[in-house]
């Protein structure tokens, strides 16, 4: 196995493994349509290939995981420097060896050296798996996003 800085090539492979990560996320409500957001995701992943904040697991040269990462540029002023994780994947055959522990280090570690102070990352409420990987590499709940459906039975968008 190998963890290495990604080619702009292997941005298109990882494209397709970032909609299978956004399909297998709508088991756990996530609203992101993956298909339709192939192209703009695209053009993300190879950005981040450029950057080199984008960093893939390869066995045998076949991409079977990635991880994307960046420094918060957000509006705010604040008194620490933000990583963020973006997204972190591995195929399913390829679960449970270590990869992703290897893919979230070595995000950890670049952005370490591109001066951040903390990492921030997100998980599906829902995503168990994911939640206790994260807190088994020491994160912890900082910030809750609620969510609530404006339609119910009684009360639609469209006033029927």
């Amino acid at each position: 196995m190998e963890i290495e800085l990604a080619s702009v090539a292997q941005a298109e492979t990882v494209t397709d493994l970032w909609v299978d990560l956004a399909e297998e996320q709508t088991q756990h409500d996530s609203h992101v349509l993956a298909e339709r957001n192939r192209s703009s995701v695209a053009d993300e992943l190879a950005r981040h290939a450029v950057t080199d904040r984008l960093v893939v697991a390869t066995d045998d040269g076949k991409v079977v995981g990635f991880v994307m990462f960046t420094l918060d540029r957000g509006s705010y002023e604040m008194d620490v420097t933000q990583g963020v994780v973006e997204n972190l994947y591995v195929v399913p055959e390829h679960r449970d060896e270590g990869i992703g522990s290897e893919l979230l280090a070595t995000a950890e570690a670049r952005l370490d050296d591109l001066g951040a102070d903390t990492v921030t990352l997100e998980a599906m409420a829902d995503n168990l798996a994911a939640r206790r990987f994260y807190r088994r590499h020491g994160y912890d709940t900082h910030r809750v996003q609620l969510e609530k459906p404006l339609e119910t039975d009684t009360h639609s968008k469209e006033g029927e």
